[in-house]
């Protein structure tokens, strides 16, 4: 399988799920500053992902999957001895796609777009840092209740989201200063061996 990824997004969750669940995957990035975007081989990534955005994973088979949430839970399901998805038909598996739609609609895409753009403006951007605060405060809760992570006790692909999304932070200028629990949280996720490897392998930098 081939994972088409570009440096700093939000491929960085299923690579992490992969890495955790011991699956090799073939990385090829692709070059989100030139239009149309092109893989490292030179491929038009539109005829990978007519969304033009990245994550993809190409199957075996020749055929592709697209949206990070839900190439995470197939990764995730390849191994189920990982525990990286609770089994189908579950409680626990309403919970962690709960998290997963929760992460992709509330806090991703107030990330991104609006606060990667300038051209969008100050005033669209504060909105977007309020919202996100407000998100975080429910995060931080939960946190506090359930952790080490957001299903307790197991690391699972929501984890690997939520640590890819709010490590956009710094860049966004998002605050996490008032929230303690998630700082707590992205440090633990952070010392994983199979994120630190993941992130090197995307060209990101890892914390001492």
């Amino acid at each position: 399988m081939k994972l088409y990824y570009a440096t700093g997004t939000c491929s960085l969750s299923p690579h992490i799920v992969a890495k955790e669940a011991g699956i090799g995957l073939e990385l090829e990035r692709v070059d989100l500053r030139k239009t149309p975007h092109v893989t490292e081989r030179g491929v038009d990534y539109t005829s990978v992902n007519p969304n033009h955005y990245v994550p993809a994973l190409e199957l075996d088979d020749g055929s592709v999957l697209t949206e990070g949430a839900a190439i995470s839970q197939y990764l995730a399901d390849l191994k189920p001895e990982s525990g990286l998805a609770p089994a189908a038909g579950t409680v626990e598996r309403i919970r962690l796609q709960s998290w997963l739609n929760f992460i992709a609609s509330e806090l991703h895409k107030m990330y991104s777009p609006w606060l990667f753009h300038p051209e969008y403006g100050t005033q669209a951007q504060d909105v977007a840092r309020t919202k996100i605060a407000e998100r975080l405060a429910t995060v931080e809760r939960h946190l506090a209740e359930r952790s080490p992570f957001l299903l307790g006790e197991t690391f699972t692909a929501a984890d690997a989201y939520l640590f890819t999304i709010v490590g956009w932070s710094p860049y966004t200028k998002v605050d996490l200063a008032p929230f303690p629990v998630i700082r707590a949280f992205m440090a633990r996720v952070g010392a994983r061996p199979a994120v630190q490897a993941a992130m090197q392998a995307e060209g990101m930098r890892v914390a001492a």
